[in-house]
């Protein structure tokens, strides 16, 4: 895709004008008596969200300076309010340009709160979903100061354009093979290595749990496996991170099914999996330090003869024996083979992400991805990144107490607890499957339900740019 951010300066680039109640009226004066006259007599208020595009001028009018400018229908600015000293500022609050700035090139007259996240914002708010219903093409640009990274910030709008898409698009055409197509095709752009496990190989493979939920699906169940390296593949220099990304494209529940209402949005829970690849997607294109691999389990959770049944017995890829309380928490059983798999490396960092558990969205709501590690300073680093890069995220404790409501009275453990913690248990389920202290765990959404600033209704890729934003810290 092309990016939004032009690399040479525009001489014609609207500007953008950022105002609060307090600096409304220092922008009057440069705006020229005649376009606040025409502010006032539109009713522009410099309240947050607050937008209008002004006239340009063409020049005095025959009685000068009596009439002053005359105002001409071309677009000559946009101003947009901004929140006040006492209010909590949105960096995104921009992107509510995306849908009312016509066709055009633009640049920002005065700063926002943060430059660089609000023309993100504003190019992540053009995002379309336009596989099976097509939009008008927009054809906005956005001319930034030469301070800021246009590469950086179009390899970020690359990477959640990517997630986006592969949330978006309907199990019928994003189940497990084709979302190992999407993963050989980033695999291809940027010279990595891929392969996949696939069907009755994963029992050869000892990949067990990741058969037992996949295999009464029409498509078989997988593994798929990339790695990557900067200069040379395997270099034992850079340090190892590992992405484990859930890949359950689309989820009935198996046999303890999903009511209907449950089951309407299965499609994105292959979140973890579209957010495994758009981090990676980043860190390639940015050449980070890493030896990279990414691991992800794609299946299909289906109701069929062959479905994986309430108190079956596995014994997972580590050895642990898991018996099923129930089917519809198939999500952990695929990461927990991944995550045994990934450990094995010892890797410095383990990554996993999955859409897990309705238990995060009670606690922390849609917005807000819950995340678990063992790792006090890596928490302190996420939080910072995730807070300077407007992309939130929360921990919850792996409080081990509540390790005993995976008990087993047949098996090592269970893959449910009780009606209580259920962010909390599922962690502490996968938390037996690997072994590292730098592991992550996130408890993602990926959904947009109602649009807002910078992202549109649907597919969301959420902490993965705070987890690029703190790779790049530390391997630039």
């Amino acid at each position: 895709m092309d990016s939004i951010f032009v690399t040479r300066a525009a001489a014609d680039a609207v500007p953008i004008s950022f105002v609060t109640a307090a600096s409304y009226a220092e922008v009057r004066k440069v705006l020229g008596a005649e376009i606040a006259a025409f502010a006032d007599a539109a009713g522009f208020e410099p309240k947050a969200g607050r937008y209008l595009l002004l006239p340009g001028k063409t020049g005095k009018s025959a009685h000068g300076a009596v009439l002053g400018a005359v105002l001409d229908a071309a677009l000559g600015g946009v101003l947009f309010g901004l929140e006040a000293a006492d209010e909590t500022p949105d960096p995104f609050l921009p992107g509510r340009l995306a849908q009312h700035l016509p066709d055009g090139t633009y640049r920002f007259a005065n700063e926002p709160h943060d430059a660089r996240l609000a023309a993100l914002a504003i190019a992540l708010g053009l995002y379309r979903f336009t596989r099976y219903r097509k939009a008008e093409a927009r054809a906005i640009k956005l001319d930034l100061r030469q301070s800021l990274d246009r590469d950086d910030l179009a390899r970020i709008v690359e990477a959640v354009t990517l997630a986006r898409d592969l949330i978006n698009t309907p199990a019928n055409d994003m189940g497990p093979a084709q979302l190992e197509q999407a993963a050989r095709k980033l695999a291809a752009r940027h010279s990595a290595t891929v392969g996949a496990i696939v069907g009755e190989e994963l029992l050869e493979k000892n990949l067990p749990l990741i058969h037992a939920v996949g295999r009464a699906a029409a498509v078989a169940p997988r593994l798929i496996d990339m790695t990557w390296s900067p200069e040379s593949r395997g270099d034992a220099k850079h340090p190892r991170v590992t992405l484990v990304g859930k890949g359950v494209c689309f989820d009935t529940g198996g046999l303890d099914i999903k009511p209907d209402t449950g089951m309407l949005n299965m499609k994105k829970d292959m979140g973890g999996a579209a957010t495994a690849l758009a981090l990676a997607s980043m860190i390639m294109a940015r050449g980070l330090k890493v030896q990279l691999r990414v691991l992800i389990p794609a299946v299909e959770n289906s109701i069929a003869a062959a479905s994986f049944r309430p108190r079956d017995i596995y014994t997972s890829r580590k050895g642990i024996s898991v018996e099923i309380g129930n089917t519809d928490a198939e999500g952990r059983l695929v990461l927990a083979d991944a995550l045994a798999l990934a450990d094995e490396d010892k890797p410095d960092l383990i990554v996993d992400f999955a859409t897990l558990t309705g238990a995060a969205r009670v606690a922390l709501g849609p917005d807000l991805p819950a995340f678990f590690t063992d790792d006090d300073a890596l928490a302190g680093e996420l939080m910072r990144h995730g807070t300077a890069e407007n992309d939130p995220l929360w921990r919850l404790p792996l409080w081990r107490p509540y390790e005993a409501m995976l008990e087993s009275k047949v098996a090592d453990i269970n893959n449910v607890g009780g009606s209580q913690g259920g962010a909390i248990t599922a962690a502490l389920f996968m938390r037996r499957f690997v072994a590292a202290k730098s592991w992550l765990h996130l408890d993602l959404f990926a959904w947009t339900a109602t649009a807002k600033a910078g992202r549109p209704e649907g597919g969301e890729l959420q902490a993965a740019r705070a987890l690029y934003a703190m790779l790049a810290a530390r391997y630039g």
